[in-house]
């Protein structure tokens, strides 16, 4: 779940120096986070926090594959649909799918039907499972956080690919997944909390508790 393009903000004010903006509870967050509702509440209460377990990791895996090409705000609206759509992206579930799921799934206007992605969920799901036996995707995906995180003050200043991230992505490849391209997998690493890109003037900097800010 990676950071949204940043949009422009009217009668907004900006913390000095932060890139931040200051809402009408007085918290500064990123422009992308600070007007809709949804993204708001999806910035202060998950994105960025440690996810550790194979179902979670293995659903934000999922939805950032989805995202790719799109805005995160359609995949966030979408996330109850694509809940229920793949067995609530239980792995041992989704790697029993077939031909007539896959075309279920086409079929399915409230989720992003594109073939491709959909076959790599399910790819993906197939090579979570044999993972099990090398340690698990937990630990392998958490093996790539890096010596430092990232101190934003600005969006601009966020990167969107790492060393980590690269070395991440061609991991996973080997291991059998598919939709996992670096910059994928730095959004992942934002969103899981392996990395932390909260800008420093946000009242997120720090929360996840993995950086000692």
């Amino acid at each position: 779940m990676s950071t949204p393009d940043p949009t422009t903000v009217p009668d907004a004010d900006t913390a000095p120096d932060a890139g931040t903006i200051f809402g009408e509870d007085g918290l500064a967050r990123p422009a992308w986070a600070a007007t809709d509702p949804l993204l708001q509440a999806y910035y202060d209460t998950e994105w960025g926090m440690p996810v550790r377990d194979e179902q979670g990791l293995y659903e934000r895996i999922s939805l950032e594959a989805f995202q790719a090409g799109l805005s995160w705000a359609t995949i966030l609206r979408k996330r109850p649909a694509f809940r229920e759509a793949f067995a609530g992206f239980d792995p041992e579930v989704v790697a029993r799918f077939d031909e007539a799921d896959e075309q279920r799934l086409l079929a399915d206007a409230g989720i992003v039907r594109n073939r491709a992605k959909i076959a790599a969920t399910i790819t993906n799901a197939r090579a979570t499972l044999d993972l099990r036996e090398r340690g698990g995707l937990v630990d392998l995906v958490w093996s790539y956080r890096p010596e430092a995180t990232p101190r934003p003050r600005t969006t601009a200043e966020v990167p969107t690919r790492s060393p980590e991230s690269v070395a991440l992505s061609k991991r996973l490849r080997k291991e059998g997944f598919a939709f996992v391209g670096p910059t994928t997998m730095f959004a992942l690493m934002e969103a899981v909390g392996i990395v932390d890109t909260h800008l420093l003037g946000s009242h997120r900097r720090g929360s996840s508790g993995v950086w000692d800010d």
